[in-house]
């Protein structure tokens, strides 16, 4: 028998989360059955996702939903060896048992060199995050100019580096100055920080007077309806989040965007990553090779310590983290 420890939601949040709205509790796993796993967490995630998710998908008393990197400590699956890592969507849990049939074995040639917690990230969801809303919903092409927004977070960082690696100009926003050097450092042409500037307006236009083809959005709200008047035409919009309107208590209101989007022949797409579920591996690849090659580079913000996971995740919604989010068990 195994004690697990997991964080609950007390309490649905209402703005921004609190403390008090976490709970954890400890559960005793039952003994693993034929096709079963027990998995121990090494890594686990914590993602914008999650504080819009909360309130569709979880009942208060459930534990967090989320994604982890997990060893497997005892097997009776023969797909899952003990030893091996997975990818598994068990939520908060220090232990988990699985039949397997939600586990996603980390890429076998993993490096010794690079952290498996890029499995949660550069290498993980949100790099496929970032490669699809980029090539299959951006549908970049020869000459596009290319904004992303919350650019130095775990989807952002990898949207610019993709774009280079394509060869596309690449402008990016973040919320620091520290963040903009990062942006720089790791290839974006442009990139500012949006609480220190003057006009958003006029920091895009200085960036790209061109306009933008390509607008990937993670953040929503008003830098969005400032960004629609610089699309050129024929523009694609790929709408990932919408981090600025998680916490609201009272629902944003906007320009609207019909008389825009006519005349400038835009295309404006919602996605979620697992409508390409079955290029998942393939892409994953290409992932690991552009990290092994340098090509793409990476950035982490570990926490210790599974106690830490709400002050992780409401740290995360709060832009402390350059990169990916993570907390080590």
């Amino acid at each position: 028998m195994v004690n697990a420890k997991t964080w609950t939601l007390r309490k649905h949040f209402v703005g921004f989360p609190k403390f008090s709205d976490f709970e954890m509790k400890e559960e005793q796993l039952p003994e693993t059955k034929d096709g079963e796993v027990l998995l121990e967490a090494v890594f686990l995630s914590v993602d914008p996702y999650m504080r819009p998710y909360s309130a569709v998908h979880m009942k208060e008393g459930n534990v967090m939903i989320g994604a982890q990197v997990a060893r497997v400590v005892e097997s009776k699956n023969p797909s899952f060896p003990v030893g091996c890592y997975v990818v598994a969507s068990t939520g908060w849990r220090t232990h988990s048992i699985s039949d397997g049939k939600d586990l996603q074995l980390l890429l076998t040639d993993w490096p010794d060199n690079i952290p498996k917690s890029l499995g949660l990230g550069t290498i993980g969801m949100p790099g496929l995050t970032a490669y699809y809303g980029l090539m299959e919903v951006c549908q970049v092409k020869d000459g596009d100019i290319v904004l992303v927004n919350a650019a130095a977070g775990a989807v952002g960082s990898v949207v610019g580096q993709i774009a280079k690696i394509k060869g596309f100009k690449v402008v990016g926003c973040a919320g620091s100055d520290k963040k903009v050097a990062y942006l720089k450092q790791i290839g974006f042409d442009e990139a500012f920080n949006y609480k220190t500037v003057s006009s958003l307006a006029e920091a895009l236009k200085k960036c790209s007077a061109e306009g933008y083809d390509c607008y990937f959005d993670n953040v929503g709200g008003q830098f969005s309806s400032v960004a629609l008047e610089q699309m050129r035409v024929f523009g694609r919009i790929a709408v990932c989040g919408g981090i600025s309107l998680y916490n609201d208590t009272t629902k944003q209101t906007g320009p609207y965007v019909q008389t825009l989007m006519i005349f400038k022949q835009l295309r404006m797409e919602g996605f979620l990553v697992s409508r390409w579920k079955h290029k998942d591996e393939e892409t994953l690849k290409q992932l690991m090779a552009w990290v092994k090659e340098g090509k793409l580079k990476y950035e982490e913000h570990i926490t210790k310590g599974f106690e830490n996971m709400p002050a992780a995740f409401m740290g995360m919604l709060k832009g402390e983290n350059t990169g990916k989010a993570v907390v080590a068990v």
